[in-house]
């Protein structure tokens, strides 16, 4: 299996760092070959504009959507957003791993999607959801919260997780075409003590080895 990995924390000693090497460990050991963008290591610039591209379509007023029409056909993106979606391509099962930062993608991974997702390359002329460019591949988010367990469950503080994850798993990964697998999500890393940090990280692995064998959760609208 293919195996892209898109990471992002600003701190590479972080629990979300520990969390990206035990991925990247389990499922090379596993036999699968393993891609990593390290979002922050690579200086990733999550402002978009003309320099996703290096063809133009109108010179007088910027669409973004039109230019990624145009550079889907004219093969005009970028090197940086080409190596991103051809890593797209190529894999079997995207991982996004993060941090949960108000309720949602932290800016360059966020910057990330809005560059990398163009039209006309990863969606567009009926490639959407079941119909997807990326129909029979898998996508999974991890990521670490601040809050407890507690704070996201069903009348909780902050409310339902699959709630708040919903515009990510629906709004970005199906809506491309991605069965999306259930979120592997360490609650408040950084009020755990060593060993449940380390139990989080033997679990995760765990996980991770039978993750081929698992099947995908729905992303409904409501």
């Amino acid at each position: 299996m293919n195996c892209f990995i898109v990471y992002w924390h600003p701190e590479p000693r972080s629990f979300n760092g520990a969390l990206l090497a035990t991925t990247r460990d389990t499922l090379t050991q596993a036999g699968h070959q393993v891609r990593v963008s390290d979002l922050h290591a690579m200086g990733f610039d999550p402002v978009s504009g003309r320099h996703n591209f290096t063809t133009v379509k109108d010179p007088d007023f910027f669409k973004q959507q039109f230019e990624e029409l145009h550079a889907s056909e004219h093969d005009g993106f970028a090197p940086a957003i080409e190596t991103e979606l051809k890593n797209l391509e190529w894999c079997d099962l995207l991982i996004l791993q993060f941090p949960l930062w108000w309720f949602g993608l932290p800016a360059v991974m966020k910057g990330w999607v809005d560059r990398v997702f163009a039209m006309g390359r990863t969606y567009g002329g009926g490639h959407f959801y079941e119909n997807g460019v990326f129909q029979g591949k898998r996508a999974m988010l991890s990521l670490t919260t601040g809050g407890p367990r507690e704070a996201y469950e069903p009348g909780g503080f902050n409310g339902d997780m699959a709630g708040v994850l919903r515009p990510i798993n629906r709004g970005i990964l199906r809506f491309v075409g991605f069965e999306v697998l259930a979120p592997q999500i360490c609650y408040g890393p950084a009020h755990l003590s060593e060993e449940e940090r380390a139990q989080a990280l033997a679990d995760h692995a765990q996980r991770l080895r039978g993750l081929h064998l698992e099947s995908p959760i729905e992303v409904g609208v409501y």
